[in-house]
């Protein structure tokens, strides 16, 4: 193995070499702000991983807004993923061991020379806020990089060390303001980009963010949040925004509002026995993780009147959003996450609870039952409600107020699933469309590729890349993906052979939902004044 010392030496040696011979080329070794860094070749790319974009947020800096990184002396070598955020999925293999000490990037490029100003594509990974990390395969930027651009990606606090908001910590802050101390990694990520991807030969002027679940609420977010104006110039959302109303009640696709935020982390330091902030502080990382409420969504983003300026449906309703190209859509079985209702009484008794007044209209337009068909519908509410009610509404809020257009998906690949078998005829699930989009076409338990596969993610790959480097994902030789226009709506249906522009999809369930979430808007909670 081959010692530090010695790494360091080879790239100094490189710097030398570069100077001496008066070469624009890039070289392995970097200079970003932090100091020197040396990365590897992999197939033709220079591959960077590691990079810290911001201090350890461990210590008095636990629920702080992230700080620069520390410089460091001679060459860092950047060969090794840094370390998963803290998180409640402990059974991703291949993950790095999870730490506090985890704000850290990665860098895929391309470029042979740091003049070449390559579009940048700056990937948001989902998990519901609580889990996940780039370090997984499913997300290496290799053959999106191969495409011609620089590919990053960011890791981000999650969970209770993410999203905490308390009284003592707003208490704390300049702002009065706690709880959004992931997004605030995104934006620092961001800044990092601005100002050190030239180094690695892309254009901080052609950076497009992307992410899908809640990577892709978070892209929805940054595009609304009056922190990120000319950090990106286009935005990738897949399965997923926040448009839904401002609400204590809030579910996936809506907002909490900052007080909820506040009083729940109140009520949760309560029933643990702590006495407040500088003891929660104390509790080591691990220790603490075990002791959070295991109920989806109690760690999320909250409306707090500064990264979060207010329900983001009425921002984008008011023009006041980052107006860039968006790319957005979702899959044609997203229910499948949840799975299905017990009995279809339970799915008449669940619509009613969370619908009211509206349930009679919910349960007309996705009336579920006991055939596949039927039961298909009540997945169908799930998909809608959670997923494509909130791409739909984008599009039409960017269309109304803005001037870049929105151009929207529906992936309906099926997997391959012997007949007979469980799972045999379902649509595609949550998540399904990424081993395409990244061509990691071995992961999430997919069979060996076949030539229809490569041929897909070639063609979502092409698009993706595309909509980076010019905001329009077409291009010659690729079925004609028109931009979405509310007099004809349209989308792009994606599936093995047959990837074509047609209709929204039920567009009729996704009135009804408009109406109810109307409704829900009505009463929503105004985010605190600041």
């Amino acid at each position: 193995m081959i010692s530090s010392q010695c790494r360091v030496a080879v790239g100094l040696l490189g710097l030398i070499l570069l100077g001496l011979f008066g070469s624009a080329a890039f070289a392995e070794t970097v200079k970003v702000e932090g100091g020197l860094l040396q990365g590897t070749i992999e197939d033709g790319l220079r591959v960077y991983h590691g990079i810290p974009y911001a201090a350890p947020p461990v210590g008095d800096l636990r629920w702080r807004p992230p700080q620069p990184p520390s410089k460091w002396d001679g060459v860092r070598v950047a060969d090794q993923f840094g370390r998963a955020c803290i998180q409640t999925n402990a059974a991703i293999a291949d993950l790095p061991a999870p730490s506090e000490d985890c704000l850290y990037l990665n860098v895929w490029t391309p470029a042979k020379r740091v003049e070449e100003s390559l579009p940048v594509l700056v990937w948001i990974h989902g998990g519901g806020f609580v889990a996940g990390a780039p370090a997984e395969k499913l997300y290496h930027g290799e053959w999106l990089a191969k495409k011609g651009v620089v590919v990053v990606s960011i890791a981000y606090r999650l969970g209770v060390f993410g999203f905490l908001a308390h009284p003592e910590l707003s208490a704390e802050s300049a702002r009065h303001v706690s709880g959004n101390y992931g997004l605030l990694d995104m934006i620092a990520g961001l800044q990092w980009v601005q100002k050190n991807i030239s180094s690695f030969g892309g254009d901080p002027k052609k950076v497009t963010i992307q992410g899908e679940s809640a990577g892709a609420a978070a892209v929805s977010i940054l595009c609304a949040s009056p922190l990120t104006k000319g950090l990106f110039r286009g935005a990738i959302a897949e399965s997923g925004a926040t448009f839904g109303p401002v609400r204590a009640d809030a579910s996936f696709g809506e907002a909490e509002p900052f007080a909820s935020a506040e009083k729940r982390a109140a009520e949760w330091l309560s029933s643990i026995g702590v006495s407040g902030i500088a003891e929660l502080r104390k509790i080591p990382a691990e220790k603490l993780q075990t002791m959070i409420p295991r109920q989806f969504g109690w760690a999320r983003p909250n409306v707090d009147g500064w990264v979060i300026a207010g329900d983001q449906y009425k921002l984008y309703e008011s023009g006041k959003h980052n107006d860039v190209p968006v790319l957005t859509g979702y899959n044609s079985d997203e229910g499948l996450l949840f799975g299905n209702p017990k009995s279809h009484e339970a799915y008449v008794q669940s619509v009613r609870e969370r619908y009211q007044q509206f349930a009679d209209k919910i349960l007309a337009a996705y009336p579920g039952g006991a055939t596949p068909a039927e039961q298909r519908s009540e997945r169908d509410l799930i998909r809608d409600s959670a997923f494509g009610w909130n791409a739909w509404v984008w599009a039409q809020l960017q269309t109304k107020t803005g001037k870049s257009k929105v151009f929207l998906y529906y992936f309906d690949e099926k997997a391959e699933i012997p007949a007979g078998s469980e799972g045999a005829g379902y649509g595609a699930r949550h998540a399904s469309e990424l081993p395409y989009v990244f061509r990691q076409l071995t992961e999430h338990g997919r069979p060996a590729p076949t030539p229809q596969d490569e041929a897909l993610s070639d063609m979502m790959s092409t698009y993706w890349t595309n909509f980076a480097k010019t905001g329009d994902p077409n291009g010659t030789g690729l079925p004609n993906w028109p931009s979405y226009n509310d007099a004809m709506p349209q989308m792009l249906h994606i599936e093995v052979g047959n990837t074509k522009a047609g209709p929204m999809v039920n567009v009729n369930g996704l009135k009804v939902l408009d109406a109810y979430f109307a409704s829900r808007r009505a009463d929503e909670v105004s985010p605190a004044a600041h």
